[in-house]
């Protein structure tokens, strides 16, 4: 995924509108089928759907000339989550042993396959991206704007027109299936080696999908890195190369046009390889077949709410506009007007978890709408109510209140009573000397934004460009 988002970042980089025009015919365009209309709605974010194809068609034939005509299946699932503000990119990985439920799908000769459980990768052989798509949105409930799909000569295709990749191994490898043949030690590989690196499964690790997975992730850092820092930028002859490389590997779907192209390229231009973080869905063995694996719960389901409320754009700051006031200076008391037991003190840990000072919760009466509300006699109340206004998801299927307004009385008296569990101070800490500002949930509660998209019970499984590919 990493090649194809270059791609787009360096065609916005040139003038020639004609060029980049040239290179845009040269992308083979697929539309999906019907997708249904009970879609995830889209928060601003941007995700594309990467596809490693295993096809033996074609100029694939010599990877496996016995597997022509029986379909083809994704090698290789992942899901490229650019947030709103476009300054972070989440490459998710998806094993292709994952057991999930794949819905209904449209088969290509005609007829319906019914719902049911099925390994991920099947979902492409039985229903094309059309399938693919669906399903991960079902079992996500994640968006997906666009789709680029590339097989093997393509991506080989690619690798050699950046001038090969560095590798590292820590043995020698012997795979006559992924035709990788490689002594250990660090290597520059291109053509053959850099797919056999990417496809080895068993000759390297413990022979799981899962280090394949990350050999990947690492694999597109280091491509993305290398692009952007390499000089191919400066190199017309090999930048052109890379390019037509990159146009003539891939299949798109037909609104990822040029004109898109160019908007995503604009709106990414300061993306650089250090901002892209890989990270692979948490999974547990599958009980039926220790060959297979299933989503961890609830991890899994919450990595993918932490996706799904990333979702607010920052408003940048106009050069007259009042300093920025950080959570850690902001009070807070947190009120509960849904009736929800112990919603409270949830909202309050998610915003104490990112430095805010939460100095009491409580309940109050029940509210419609989410309030934000200072003291009256407050000068700086608005900054300061702002503050925690920002950290409120904007999804648009949980629309904020969120209003920060001014209250009558100067003094603060929340609704309290002994027999709520709500309510209770906060412990000791220090106290910042800015106003003390009042969030009333109401029943139209949006969510605490998340601060990252990968939560810290995940971050030991984070890939970028200062993991050791050695390893």
């Amino acid at each position: 995924m990493s090649v194809i988002v270059t791609a787009v970042l360096v065609v916005v980089t040139l003038s020639a509108y004609g060029y980049a025009r040239s290179l845009d015919g040269n992308i083979r365009r697929e539309a999906p089928g019907d997708l249904g209309e009970d879609r995830p709605p889209e928060t601003g974010a941007l995700n594309v759907l990467l596809i490693g194809s295993d096809s033996r068609e074609g100029d694939n034939k010599k990877y496996g000339a016995l597997s022509q005509g029986l379909g083809e299946r994704t090698d290789t699932i992942m899901l490229l989550h650019i947030s709103p503000d476009r300054d972070k990119a989440t490459m998710i990985s998806f094993p292709r042993d994952s057991m999930v439920m794949i819905p209904s799908c449209a088969l290509p000769g005609g007829g319906t396959k019914p719902a049911g459980l099925g390994q991920i990768n099947s979902a492409f052989n039985d229903g094309g991206v059309t399938c693919t798509i669906k399903t991960l949105e079902a079992i996500t409930d994640i968006h997906i704007n666009h789709y680029v799909k590339v097989d093997f000569t393509g991506f080989k295709g690619i690798v050699d027109a950046i001038g090969g990749i560095q590798i590292c191994l820590p043995k020698a490898v012997n795979d006559p299936k992924a035709k990788f043949v490689l002594g250990p030690g660090k290597h520059v590989v291109s053509g053959e080696q850099a797919l056999g690196y990417v496809r080895t499964r068993y000759a390297l690790g413990d022979g799981s999908d899962l280090g394949r997975i990350e050999r990947q992730q690492v694999f597109l850092t280091k491509v993305l890195e290398k692009v952007t820092d390499g000089g191919l930028l400066t190199d017309p002859g090999k930048l052109d190369g890379f390019l037509r490389a990159a146009a003539g590997a891939v299949t798109a779907d037909p609104e990822l046009t040029l004109l898109r192209m160019l908007e995503i390229a604009d709106s990414v231009s300061g993306l650089t390889a250090k901002e892209l973080k890989g990270i692979t869905v948490p999974t547990e063995p599958y009980p039926a077949d220790k060959n297979r694996v299933q989503f961890r719960q609830p991890a899994a389901s919450d990595f993918f709410a932490r996706v799904r409320d990333d979702v607010e754009v920052t408003v940048t700051a106009g050069p007259s506009a009042a300093p920025k006031v950080k959570n850690e200076q902001v009070r807070v008391q947190v009120l509960n007007a849904t009736g929800e037991a112990g919603k409270a003190t949830k909202v309050a840990d998610e915003l104490a978890a990112q430095g805010f000072v939460v100095t009491h919760v409580g309940n109050a009466a029940p509210a419609p709408a989410t309030t934000i509300r200072y003291a009256r006699k407050d000068t700086e109340g608005p900054a300061y109510g702002d503050a925690v206004a920002a950290r409120l998801s904007k999804d648009k299927r949980a629309p904020v209140a969120g209003k920060v307004k001014a209250l009558t009385a100067d003094v603060y008296k929340p609704a309290v009573t002994a027999a709520n569990a709500d309510a209770t101070a906060r412990p000791a800490v220090p106290r910042p000397t800015g106003p003390v500002i009042q969030l009333v949930i109401g029943a139209d509660w949006p969510g605490v934004r998340v601060v990252s998209t990968i939560p810290d019970s995940l971050k030991d499984k984070v890939v970028d460009t200062t993991t050791n590919p050695c390893l």
